[in-house]
């Protein structure tokens, strides 16, 4: 049987990042993995609403940077601010009263976000939307808005069916083998009537310029300047020496 690996952890040296940045002790490591699921699973509950794609969690000394990637930042920061200053009061409170700093970055392209897809799909079939009609609109959004490939899957007793069964709609490459090209990877859970049905959806993005940021986030070395290209002097036409005169010495026998 074939061996299935997560797309983002198969890339995490390559073209992936790692979701949460720090260093620890052996004595404080298991401590702050927990602190920051704890810290994922509140500000997910929190924010089911404001499409939440990735939470990045950073950690120094005695302060802690939470970069939450989100397609509706408006429904993050709240009116005036009042939702964010709550959010940073009750993260500090789980990190145990560190300092707390809470990013907010937006996403331009929602529809080729693979947890928002997901995420998407699933809140449709939770509204009895043919589950068909769901994946199909998601593959076209996402090829529309410059996918070179898409592939979703979905687990459960569709439609509300006796006998689970799985159902694969696929558009475009999607090379999972292929670590250079950066595949984006959701999974999600739909709480139906039925059941629970589980959405994975695979996406193939195009690979970024080189002028652009790496997805590492660190900035790519600025070239050297080219050398300047001199064209050819023209040939000189050589120079005649003529040797200067010189006065003949009278000789006398």
């Amino acid at each position: 049987m074939g061996q299935k690996v997560n797309p983002i952890g198969f890339r995490l040296p390559i073209s992936r990042d790692w979701s949460s940045r720090w260093y620890a002790s052996r004595k404080d490591f298991a401590g702050f993995l927990f602190a920051d699921g704890k810290i994922r699973g509140f500000l997910k509950k929190k924010l089911k609403q404001a499409a939440v794609s990735r939470i990045v969690i950073e950690r120094a000394w005695n302060s802690l940077r939470v970069t939450i990637h989100t397609a509706r930042p408006g429904v993050v920061i709240g009116r005036k601010g009042s939702e964010i200053e709550k959010m940073t009061e009750e993260v500090a409170r789980m990190a145990g009263g560190k300092q707390v700093k809470v990013d907010i970055v937006e996403i331009k392209s929602p529809d080729t976000e693979a947890q928002l897809v997901a995420e998407n799909v699933a809140s449709q079939l939770e509204r009895r939307i043919s589950f068909r009609r769901a994946m199909k609109r998601a593959v076209q959004m996402a090829m529309e808005q410059g996918a070179l490939g898409i592939r979703i899957r979905c687990a459960g007793r569709l439609g509300g069916t006796e006998i689970a069964r799985t159902e694969r709609y696929h558009e475009g490459k999607v090379p999972l083998h292929t670590l250079r090209q950066p595949i984006d990877y959701g999974f999600t859970e739909a709480n139906t009537v039925a059941g629970k049905i589980g959405i994975k959806c695979w996406i193939c993005k195009k690979q970024e310029s080189p002028e652009d940021k790496d997805q590492l986030g660190e900035p790519v070395r600025e070239k050297s300047a080219p050398r300047p290209i001199v064209a050819p002097a023209a040939p000189v036409a050589p120079i005649e020496t003529v040797a200067p005169p010189v006065a003949a010495a009278a000789t006398t026998a």
